[in-house]
């Protein structure tokens, strides 16, 4: 019995449903087979850059712990990243992992400020030179301001300093308030949160500088004089003028100059009959910044952490971590 034309129509229709279906069904099989070879790969690269920046890390630390002349300045090995790496054998190489170590010492840390209930007059007067350098573009009343709103920030009672410190009441009243800390900084971006700091303050703007390459959380409240930044330099003492911080700067740069004693910087150019408070400098550091970065061809991860050197135990600890 012959088949009927529109019974062979419904066949072929039938079939060419399955073949789209099994089509369908194999082109799905292949995307998940293949994103799970993509996600495979992910994680490998994800491992290897980890393990990469990691090591980096833990070399940085070997190096500042090898480093024991009793002194840390700009002219060690440690300051030079291409140095970094020579020691570590071929597993880690300049194309593959790259390694800075920066001096936390020589910055100003500003959890020093307020200890417990003690208000350290030379830090604040040392940041109070340092906001007040003509390169921030701040009026005395605001440099005041935000060096007393600061305190207020750190201190533990409820009293406002000054006549523009901040305390609750301030923070209470703001459009979107929060609460003062009235303790130590957990973050240096917190201080964005405390009155008179901005954005443009903090990071720096097109033609002012920023206040955070200049702070730290850490340190004991002395800052190295081999290692500052020059605008810290600046503003150890009133006495200090540009030129001199040049003069400075080029000193402590020569590998033939003795920076042993924080006192080198009397024998510097113009510098004989300047003196800073001994209370506010050294020559020895023991807060490091650590930043390690694995390569592994167009992809790259960075560690970034900070660490306190102890060379009587031949140690590190770590008070800081953030991966990016």
């Amino acid at each position: 019995m012959a088949r009927r034309p529109d019974q062979r129509g419904v066949a072929l229709i039938v079939v060419l449903l399955m073949i789209s279906i099994i089509i369908a069904v194999t082109l799905e099989l292949n995307r998940d087979s293949r994103g799970e070879i993509y996600d495979a790969m992910n994680t490998g690269d994800a491992v290897r850059l980890r393990y990469l920046a990691k090591s980096g890390f833990a070399a940085g630390e070997a190096f500042l712990l090898a480093d024991r002349n009793g002194f840390d300045g700009l002219t060690e090995d440690w300051s030079k990243p291409e140095r970094v790496l020579e020691k570590t054998g071929e597993d880690l190489s300049p194309e593959n992992c790259r390694v800075s170590i920066e001096d936390d010492s020589g910055r100003i840390p500003l959890n020093k400020l307020v200890v417990g209930a003690t208000y350290n007059q030379e830090l604040g007067n040392l940041l109070i030179r340092l906001l007040s350098l003509p390169e921030f573009r701040l009026e005395q009343k605001q440099v005041h301001a935000i060096v007393d709103s600061l305190k207020d920030w750190l201190d533990a009672d409820g009293e406002v300093t000054g006549e523009d410190g901040a305390e609750a009441s301030h923070y209470a009243g703001l459009e979107r308030p929060y609460p003062v800390k009235n303790a130590p900084l957990d973050c240096i971006e917190e201080l964005l949160m405390v009155k008179g700091i901005t954005k443009e303050l903090l990071y720096g703007g097109e033609d002012t500088p920023g206040l955070a390459p200049l702070v730290t959380l850490y340190g004991d409240g002395r800052k190295n004089i081999n290692t500052a930044p020059v605008r810290v330099l600046r503003a150890l003492t009133a006495e200090i003028t540009e030129e001199m911080v040049g003069d400075m700067q080029l000193y402590r740069k020569s590998e033939d100059n003795d920076l042993s004693d924080s006192l080198w910087y009397h024998r510097a150019s113009g510098m004989s009959g300047v003196n800073i408070n001994p209370n506010l400098i050294t020559s020895k550091s023991r807060v490091f910044r650590i930043t390690a970065t694995g390569v592994y061809g167009n992809l790259q991860q960075t560690v970034t952490g900070v660490v306190r050197r102890d060379p009587d135990k031949k140690a590190m600890q770590l008070l800081y971590w953030r991966v990016q």
